[in-house]
């Protein structure tokens, strides 16, 4: 199966889209990775939605990435003895440790590492930003706030921190398990969530050791602060917009949507939009043209991946919802302001042979007309150092190692294919040339560019650029 686009489409999997028949019917629509979202369904649900994706994979002989999605902390305020209550400007109200009931004037906050981390004039949002405080006070087990927008507050509201690196681990006792059950099935992707400083993707990175990739959600003002450190550790970046839009006045979310997109780009790490994409199609058949035009700006900056969230996991129309993101894809970058805005933007090289010869083979194959770029893999860093140049020419990743297929399923512009690695420089031309022709990306007297390293099999050894011609197979 040949996708007539470079921009990969991740679909959450739920409850409306369980079955076999659905998720092959989301694959064959357009969907190339999915993700597992651990804030919902038991273990037992993802593992039955792991296998049956895995036999699809089987079924159509293309590597299907796999992304499990880590919940993160979830910092909420305790209950009131009469829910809901209502806080109007100027009010005081103080949060503390006492899990009593609250009422007007104070509730609990049962997180002590949140209140340590808390300051004079420290902003917090709560209900998803619907009211905000400002706190005044700082105790030893309680802040003293007042209101600065008011409102109605029930029980068990969210409550997110702005302006403040919350002194806790991204990861809870719940997501380590969730962590160890995930790799312990075999996902390709781990994401991770509350993300605000390169120390919490350390940590994560430690502990899956090598078993899968981290993708850091951008999701907090402290992690768009580190961006630049964070994506040095990161395998991968996600445009997570709905906390970012509730922690940052929403209207600088494009802007730091695009800054985003443009820092991962640069350091040839896929970075994938995030929420809200398609959000009306969760009861819609059809999407806004206010959410057509997100989805295709993205797609215009240079994401390597879209993401449907309840569109595809809760929404009535799931199928549907991932077909018109494939159509918008494609229709997208077949402008010809599309390749403008993508050769615009080209990161710069590092001082290594692997940059040195992605930037010519993408060059070359321009050059010569070739009808695609052949590139063998083993770690996957070769591939993704050929889709970092965004070029015109299809970029086939063949690589002996399953996991790294699967992996690179999310990446611009790359069609993955497992294979056995070449045995020498005949059986590498040999190979390569056969595959384009199978997968549909060239036919005979069709020029192929490969790209591979010698000695065969040594992870980061690419250092031959050959044009070959394919011949009738």
């Amino acid at each position: 199966m040949r996708r007539l686009r470079n921009t990969k489409i991740l679909a959450t999997l739920g409850p409306t889209s369980s079955t076999p028949e659905t998720i092959e019917a989301l694959h064959m629509a357009g969907a190339d990775v999915f993700r597992l979202n651990f804030s919902h369904g038991s273990h037992e649900d993802h593992k039955e939605r792991y296998d049956q994706i895995r036999q699809l994979e089987q079924k159509q002989g293309r590597p299907i990435g796999i992304l499990a999605d880590m919940q993160g902390p979830k910092i909420r305020i305790g209950t009131f003895a009469e829910s809901p209550i209502f806080l109007g400007n100027g009010d005081p109200f103080r949060l503390d440790l006492d899990e009593k009931p609250g009422d007007s004037t104070r509730t609990s906050l049962p997180h002590p590492a949140v209140l340590s981390s808390l300051d004079k004039g420290s902003m917090l949002l709560l209900d998803d930003g619907k009211l905000k405080m400002q706190v005044t006070k700082v105790g030893k087990d309680y802040v003293d706030c007042i209101v600065t927008v008011g409102g109605k507050l029930s029980d068990r509201k969210g409550v997110n921190i702005p302006n403040a690196v919350v002194k806790i681990s991204a990861l809870t006792d719940k997501d380590r398990k969730d962590l160890d059950f995930a790799l312990s099935i075999g996902v390709d992707w781990i994401a991770l969530s509350f993300v605000q400083r390169p120390e919490d993707i350390a940590e994560v990175k430690k502990l899956v050791a090598g078993r899968a990739s981290v993708m850091a959600k951008i999701e907090k003002p402290a992690a768009v602060d580190a961006l630049e450190d964070i994506i040095d550790l990161a395998d991968g970046i996600m445009v997570a917009r709905g906390d970012l839009g509730v922690e940052l006045p929403v209207q600088e979310v494009p802007s730091i949507q695009k800054k985003i997109i443009a820092s991962a780009r640069a350091a040839g790490k896929p970075v994938v939009v995030a929420t809200q994409m398609l959000e009306s199609m969760i009861s819609s058949p059809v999407p806004t043209r206010a959410e057509v035009t997100d989805v295709a700006n993205a797609i215009y900056d240079g994401a390597d991946a879209v993401m449907l969230s309840a569109e595809s996991a809760a929404g009535d129309h799931p199928i549907e919802a991932v077909t018109m993101m494939n159509d918008i894809a494609e229709v997208t970058e077949q402008d010809p302001a599309y390749r403008k805005v993508t050769d615009a933007h080209h990161g710069h090289l590092e001082a290594t042979t692997a940059d040195a010869i992605s930037a010519a083979a993408s060059q070359v194959a321009r050059t010569v007309g070739a009808s695609a770029i052949v590139t063998y893999t083993t770690s996957g860093s070769t591939a993704l150092r050929a889709a970092r140049e965004r070029g015109l020419t299809s970029v086939l990743a063949l690589t002996p190692a399953l996991n790294t297929a699967r992996r690179l399923a999310l990446v611009w512009g790359l069609h993955c294919v497992h294979t056995k690695d070449a045995e020498n420089f005949a059986d590498m031309v040999a190979k390569a040339c056969k595959i384009s022709f199978a997968e549909g990306f060239a036919r005979p007297g069709d020029q192929v560019v490969i790209m591979a390293g010698v000695p065969f099999g040594t992870p980061g050894s690419t250092n031959i650029l050959r044009i070959a011609w394919v011949g009738e197979q």
